[in-house]
């Protein structure tokens, strides 16, 4: 028989779980309320459900076009952020390469500078060093994949690395006395044992993508623009339009939570693996 939890224990994540969930009750509030009650008395409480903002979000074709911008943009960057990663931890974990813990630091160093530093140099190097006949990467799905993973590939290797460590070497020499490749190695050994904290990767990582804004406002004009850019478009000088931003908000937040609900099993187990060794 189960034991209960205790009253205090229970309270207190109700507490959590208000706190958390009020910030998102009160955008789709402000989102679903006529322009007209916002500036007059807002009210906690839902009286009136209006879908107008919903409707011209739903219309609008530009911003459909930054939603599309924002799934193959995050999407991509996480599915190669988390595949370079973990070869990168493989690398660091099986072979006895000189100074790979400097080099495991140094990559983590680019994680802890703010990334307005990079700014500048990451439009030269998009306007200038890959410039092909005339084409450049600025404003472009693909650029911003490659710059997304100077700022999201450090963090993959440093969460992968416990996983990858915290398997056994010896199931990599058992494989290769049955003869398989150091390619069969990596994927039906390595990758199948890796599958959590791939996951965790993968979420984390594409989250990241999706909700920067600095970088996606800066390196991006019309053709690559994201959906949280799009927020500043109803920032204007004659006002600010709060339902339509709080509906966007809302759009926003569905894609995370789908990805979420899909890999949530792993997640917990993603960040535990590796923390025990025996």
């Amino acid at each position: 028989m189960k034991k209960k939890a205790p009253w205090p224990y229970v309270l207190f994540w109700i507490l959590i779980s208000f706190l958390t969930l009020f910030p998102i009750y009160w955008l789709f509030v402000i989102s679903v309320t006529p322009s007209f009650e916002l500036f007059s008395t807002p009210s906690v409480i839902l009286r009136h459900v209006d879908w107008q903002n919903y409707t011209e979000v739903i219309g609008n074709p530009t911003l459909r076009g930054y939603m599309m911008n924002s799934l193959l943009i995050s999407s991509g960057n996480a599915i190669l952020t988390t595949t370079f990663g973990f070869f990168a931890c493989y690398a660091l974990s099986r072979f006895n390469l000189s100074g790979k813990e400097s080099i495991f630091f140094w990559t983590i160093t680019n994680r802890m500078a703010p990334p307005a530093v990079f700014l500048l140099p990451l439009f030269l190097l998009l306007t200038k060093v890959y410039r092909i006949e005339g084409f450049t990467l600025l404003d472009t799905r693909i650029g911003m994949i490659l710059v997304y993973c100077t700022f999201n590939l450090p963090f993959a290797i440093w969460t992968l690395r416990p996983t990858v460590d915290g398997i056994p070497k010896e199931l990599d020499e058992a494989a290769f006395v049955d003869g398989a490749s150091p390619w069969k190695v990596i994927t039906e050994v390595v990758f199948p044992l890796c599958r959590p904290g791939l996951a965790v990767t993968l979420i984390l990582t594409w989250v990241f993508a999706w909700n920067e804004y600095l970088l996606a406002a800066t390196l991006t004009n019309f053709n690559a623009r994201t959906l949280t850019t799009g927020l500043s478009e109803y920032v204007t000088t004659t006002g600010t339009a709060w339902g339509i931003m709080a509906a966007i908000s809302i759009f926003t937040l569905i894609p995370a939570l789908i990805v979420f609900s899909v890999v949530q099993r792993h997640i917990v187990a993603g960040l535990t693996f590796g923390a025990v060794k025996g």
